[in-house]
């Protein structure tokens, strides 16, 4: 469906829920990119299958296969989950597919993002991105949802949500010079608010240290309900994280939300620092236009980046000390939530974790049943 006779999903009623309100299902997107993932994605592979399957527990999930690797999904996924043919150039569904709105009826739609893999040729992670620009499309198709076109590069986990008229997101990722250089803040502003019916937008000055999508808020926090954040955070004053999470932590504890409540903000312990190893990085092809993914490289591994399904948290997990206590500080944040805590190293590698490869959609009305099965 397209969007000729939409105007903005504000001015048409609808808003982006908070990832915590109910959804009808997950979408994910299956990882082959040998520049991306070490071993042709094997092992990312059987990451990404574990995190289906863990978030099918609580929610139908909906994975987008290439043709040529429809058999290795099937064989690695539950049978339960969904499999559908998109082409994509890569794997990171919150970025590439939609941002699903809703309205007081509880219909929904989706907007689709104008995408330049994170930078373009200013900094863009590989190239070309054609497919992944047509993902968005090609999901509310599948799900035969309106879709607005939007006129501003963004991804999905560049913001977040409330749903009551909050977002919260970087200035090192949304004032880049690689995304939308002829905006000005206010500009940017406007836009969010409009697309996803924000009413106020909480400007964090940077992400986490070493994020190769140049701070996306996703990865150092995130609601967990109205009025409250969690935060990556750190205690080693010496770490060049400190500062970027004692920043964020001074803004947040000082600001209000959109309605006037003074923001709650938990932290987390970051882990390690974690580094990528001699072993994982030799597995990882080079390509032209392709980032580097080299031995030493710093990864920007977070706690924060968890799934909320109906019910259920999918955290990853990274094999470090740290492991245990965020368990139980995430566990103690959502009391009525199970709790499933996945070692993802292997999608730390490709650059992202649980929260970067999926995209909730949120319930909306029982007005019609049509699924991509």
């Amino acid at each position: 469906m397209n969007s000729e006779k939409l105007t903005l999903p504000r001015l048409d009623g609808f808003r982006m829920p908070g990832e915590f309100e109910p959804h009808k299902k997950c979408w994910m997107l299956w990882p082959r990119r040998p520049d991306t993932w070490r071993c042709n994605g094997v092992p990312a592979q059987k990451a990404f299958a574990a995190v289906a399957a863990a978030i099918a527990r609580f929610e139908p999930v909906t994975v987008g296969v290439s043709r040529d690797q429809k058999d290795s999904a099937r064989a690695l996924l539950p049978t339960h989950v969904c499999i559908v043919e998109i082409e994509a150039d890569d794997a990171w569904m919150r970025d590439v597919g939609p941002t699903f709105v809703t309205n007081n009826s509880g219909e929904v739609r989706g907007i689709d993002w104008r995408f330049n893999a994170w930078g373009g040729n200013d900094g863009g992670l590989y190239q070309p991105w054609d497919s992944d620009e047509q993902v968005a499309g090609m999901v509310l198709r599948l799900e035969k949802k309106l879709r607005y076109q939007a006129d501003i590069v963004m991804e999905g986990g560049a913001f977040h949500s409330d749903g009551e008229g909050t977002v919260i997101t970087t200035e090192e990722c949304l004032l880049n010079r690689n995304r939308n250089p002829a905006l000005s803040k206010k500009q940017i502003e406007d836009h969010l608010k409009n697309y996803v019916a924000a009413e106020k937008i909480v400007w964090l000055p940077q992400g986490v240290y070493m994020d190769e999508t140049d701070g996306h808020v996703d990865n150092l926090c995130c609601f967990i309900k109205p009025g409250e954040v969690l935060l990556l955070w750190t205690d080693d004053t010496a770490d060049p994280q400190y500062n970027r999470s004692l920043a964020a932590y001074q803004l947040l504890s000082a600001a209000t939300d959109a309605k006037g409540r003074p923001l709650v903000v938990h932290r987390i312990h970051q882990p390690g620092p974690l580094y990528m190893s001699e072993s994982e990085s030799v597995g990882i092809e080079t390509a032209a236009g392709s980032i580097a993914r080299n031995t030493g490289r710093r990864l920007a591994a977070s706690y924060v980046n968890f799934y909320i399904a109906n019910g259920g948290i999918v955290m990853p997990l990274f094999n470090d000390p740290r492991d245990e206590a965020a368990l139980r500080t995430i566990e103690k944040l959502f009391p009525e939530h199970q709790v499933i805590a996945l070692q993802s190293r292997e999608i730390l590698l490709g650059g992202g974790n649980i929260h970067c490869i999926t995209q909730q959609q949120p319930q909306g009305a029982y007005v019609c049943s049509r699924d991509s099965r």
